[in-house]
């Protein structure tokens, strides 16, 4: 791929002076934009480190020149004066696109956003930007001012509330686990009064019992979380799209997950486990 002719697939954005500095967006090398790129100086632009890495993966790109629209393109060539981090400025799970900047100045819109970064409350400013800019032209509406937070909270919208149902949802398993796993060791130890009190009867300390009925509990959680555990990592990618800087495979998740559930599952054998340490040898004996 040539060197000097842009990717077709490009994010390409006109800002003017000082966008960088409000949107938090770091530069890597060379400079911003300033008041030496007028309409008629030479034509410049910035790009971002994605596409640094796909057109120039071994070399430095300022001074390096490109053009929209390929070699035949009759815009101008433009001189890369600046580097700077890869942002998404779609949502989160949307595919990394290479961003191209250009001065305002140099690529006069009909429309455009005006960002500001505030030490306070940003939306306190709210009533004098609308009359500033009411000030410098009385026709300009404006309209739409939204935070930073605002904004990323409407993108993230429909995803949160994927997550949060499906949060619920897994509040609501892990609370029939911890049920069933409490009901089937009652049973058990129901079914076992008898022999618990034989061992008690014979010199089974009620540390003795307490390990043998969590023991026998712990089991059962044990063979259906390594069953979960085979089932989660074939499912796991239904739920990749859902995910932003996790991967679907992630240990760290999967064991907190894992030890989540032990844990419901211990206190829930814990409960009858108690009861069968409270049982007299001498009722337990004479029961049928």
């Amino acid at each position: 791929m040539p060197s000097e002719d842009a990717s077709p697939e490009a994010d390409w954005r006109v800002v003017t002076p000082g966008f960088f500095q409000a949107m938090g967006i770091s530069l890597i090398s060379g400079r911003f934009f300033d008041a030496r790129d007028t309409d008629t100086a030479a034509p410049v632009a910035i790009i971002d480190e994605t596409m640094a890495r796909n057109y120039w993966p071994n070399d430095d790109p300022i001074g390096k020149r490109i053009k929209r629209g390929g070699k035949e393109s009759p815009t101008p060539w433009m001189s890369i004066v600046g580097l700077v981090r890869h942002v998404r400025y779609r949502t989160l799970e949307a595919r990394s696109r290479v961003q191209l900047y250009w001065p305002e100045a140099q690529n006069p819109t009909n429309s455009m956003g005006l960002a500001i970064r505030a030490a306070s409350d940003p939306m306190n400013l709210a009533p004098v930007i609308q009359k500033t800019v009411l000030a410098l032209d009385p026709e300009q509406p404006v309209d739409h001012l939204l935070t930073m937070q605002e904004l990323m909270a409407d993108s993230l919208a429909r995803r949160r509330l994927t997550l949060t149902l499906l949060a619920a949802f897994a509040g609501g398993a892990i609370l029939l686990a911890a049920l069933g796993i409490y009901g089937v060791t009652a049973y058990l130890v129901t079914q076992r009064q008898q022999e618990i009190g034989l061992r008690m009867a014979l010199g089974a300390s009620r540390g003795d019992v307490l390990r043998l009925v969590v023991g026998q509990g712990m089991s059962l959680m044990l063979a259906g979380l390594g069953a979960g555990l085979v089932l989660s990592l074939g499912l796991t990618w239904v739920l990749g799209s859902l995910l932003f800087s996790v991967p679907p495979y992630d240990p760290i998740s999967l064991a907190a997950a894992a030890g989540a559930l032990a844990l419901v599952a211990l206190i829930a054998c814990s409960l009858p486990a108690w009861r069968a340490t409270r049982v007299d040898p001498l009722v337990a004996l004479r029961y049928e």
